[in-house]
């Protein structure tokens, strides 16, 4: 189906649909949330590395 088979209020009932299932990705495009997702990167390797077995670690002389 084409947009001109549609009639007004299915077009601006799929425009709104499509509207609202971009949002949570425009949400991220704001400005100052590449922050937010370093910050999400570094608490996800940060528990990543808890998660680990130890590693041995040589002494300083």
């Amino acid at each position: 189906m084409s947009d001109d088979e549609l009639d007004s209020r299915e077009a601006a009932r799929i425009k709104r649909r499509d509207r609202d299932a971009d949002a949570e990705q425009r949400e991220l495009m704001r400005p100052g949330m590449g922050k937010v997702f370093k910050q999400i990167l570094d608490r996800q390797a940060r528990d990543a590395e808890a998660d680990a077995p130890p590693t041995r670690r040589r002494r300083r002389r």
